[in-house]
């Protein structure tokens, strides 16, 4: 019979198995150990898993990977697809001197990406087709899908940061404008004198 252990006063009358496998279609389908997909593993059987080691080899390049402070080690396996590089990846790395109970460490891995997002915005320029904040942000499919209607009287919570959306999005691209108009000013009063 399944206990409930986070109320004080328990219900008198709890469903039996049979009585909630009649009313809730689907329920206890993974009672059974054949039927559930995990149980394999639930069960010690080293020959099982194919596993010729108790400990696997440890992949190469460790030196210089992140590895929060609560960890001895690194895993002996890592990912590799995405190298930190430049201002952002030193931003990253600078991250993992904080532990990751600490808003800090996650702040500044956001930091960190935010810095990737925008070099990559800014390298998107140097190509034939440069980024578009106008078609990539999603600023059309406000009012084409139904935007607005969509959060009106619905009780979103995403409604309350609503405000902060066109800041975070739009802002850096305005900041960027402001930047290459003041540049492109100082560079036309020059050639003037």
């Amino acid at each position: 019979m399944p206990s409930t252990p986070y109320i004080a006063n328990k219900p008198k009358d709890i469903p039996t198995p049979e009585a909630l496998r009649a009313r809730i279609p689907g329920w206890g389908v993974d009672l059974d150990p054949k039927d559930r997909p995990s149980y394999p593993r639930e069960v010690f059987d080293p020959a099982g898993t194919g596993a010729h080691w108790d400990y696997p080899d440890e992949q190469q390049g460790r030196e210089g990977r992140e590895r929060s402070i609560e960890h001895g080690q690194l895993t002996p396996v890592f990912g590799t697809s995405a190298p930190l590089k430049g201002v952002s990846g030193s931003i990253r790395r600078y991250a993992y001197r904080y532990g990751e109970g600490r808003a800090a460490h996650w702040l500044i891995l956001l930091l960190g990406d935010r810095v990737d997002a925008w070099g990559a915005h800014a390298k998107s320029f140097a190509t034939l087709r440069p980024d578009n904040p106008i078609t990539e942000t999603g600023v059309l499919a406000e009012g084409r899908r139904h935007g607005i209607a969509s959060r009106v009287g619905k009780r979103r919570v995403d409604v309350n940061h609503q405000w902060l959306d066109p800041i975070v999005v739009g802002g850096p691209w305005v900041a960027a404008t402001a930047g290459a108009v003041l540049v492109a000013r100082a560079i036309v009063r020059r050639a003037r004198h």
